[in-house]
This record gives C-alpha cells, structure tokens and sequence, in this order.
C-alpha cells in the first residue's frame, strides 16, 4: 500500500463533497454509492517536488486531485519526460499498472501542494459489485481519460514545436499560464529554450 495512506484517517461528507458533486454531475449515484465512497476514501496532503508514486511499484490507488497539480513521468538516465499533468477536480494514477496491478513505469509527482483522496483498486471494483450505476459513471469517466490519451499521442507525433504548442493551447490552455514551462517543454517533447523561442515568436505576433 501507498506508505501516504493513513486508512485510520477518514473523511467527512463535506470533505468528500467536491468529489461527489461532480461524480453525480456526470452520472448520478445513490446514496449508498456516496456512503461507500466516503467510507472507502482517503486524504492525502502532499507538498510540491514530492512523489506520488514511485515506478516500479505497482499503483495500488486512483487519486482525486482537491487541490493542486499533478504530473507523470517516465526517467531514462538523467532525463526525465512528463507523460501528463493533471490538476484539482481530476482522477490520477498510473493508468496501466493501476488496471492490470502490475508495477508502473511511471513516476507521479506533486508540482504544486496537493490534497488529493485516495481509494484503493480493491474497493474500486467492491463498489462497482455494490452499486451498479457506479459503473456507468466509471465507462463516462474511462471515455473522457481515453480521449485525452489520444490527444496525449497526437502532440506526441507531431514534428513541428510550433504545431506541437498550438495544439497545446487549443487543448490545455488552462495550464497554458499556470505549470512551470520546463514541465510544459517535457511534455511536448521539445526542450525549453525552444518553447520559449515558439512562446516568444507567438507573443510579437499577437502585437502586429
């Protein structure tokens, strides 16, 4: 188990509120499903350059980010590379290790102070036998995950930083002014002196 996780610490309904209101937002969910939850959840306060997760260990655990932003990331060497960043009211984990319960390649790490909530892989699937609505709610939210994979590998394959930055904006510009350049430059798979460059090429044009 994640050594961050205390399960002797529980959590009150105003803590999980968030949570559940955008859970029900996406699909509705009993009462009992919210009881479950709430029971089967756990806080974890987690400070800015420390890991989540470490590769190599299977993620036992899907993460609902409270606060915060989250990054993935697979190291070769000295060099690392983010895989992706997630902020407050999303979902983490290392996705393949998680579903398979195999150990991960990937690192997750807090670039900013986090709260998150924890709930275990098997009180996941306890809680998809208990509530079946709760299994709609997870094909909504595997479909959206599953989509911004394919836009993950897109930005991947593309050649061009220019092009690969202008996806960026047009499909995380939330993060745009917000995460710290050398994770956004990681990320597109470019190094930083050249998103600064693009950035910088972008800039003069907006003023013409």
């Amino acid at each position: 188990m994640n050594k961050l996780i205390d399960k002797s610490i529980s959590i009150t309904r105003e803590e999980a509120n968030p949570l559940l209101f955008i859970f029900n937002a996406i699909s509705p969910i009993s009462k009992g499903a919210e009881n479950y939850l709430i029971k089967n959840l756990h806080p974890i306060k987690l400070a800015k350059g420390k890991i989540l997760h470490h590769s190599g260990e299977i993620c036992e655990q899907v993460f609902f980010v409270l606060q915060g932003a989250v990054r993935g990331y697979i190291k070769e060497d000295d060099k690392d590379s983010t895989t992706w960043i997630t902020i407050e009211n999303e979902m983490v984990a290392a996705i393949y290790s998680f579903i398979n319960q195999v150990p991960s390649i990937e690192n997750m790490q807090a670039i900013e102070d986090c709260s998150l909530l924890a709930m275990s892989h098997t009180a996941l699937h306890e809680m998809f036998d208990l509530y079946p609505e709760t299994n709609i709610l997870a094909r909504k939210i595997f479909e959206k995950y599953y989509s911004d994979a394919e836009v993950r590998a897109l930005i991947a394959r593309l050649k061009s930083a220019d092009k690969k930055y202008k996806f960026f904006l047009e499909t995380y510009s939330h993060l745009s002014n917000r995460i710290p350049l050398k994770y956004i430059a990681s990320f597109l798979g470019i190094k930083l002196e050249t998103l600064s460059r693009v950035r910088g090429l972008k800039a003069k044009k907006s003023l013409t």
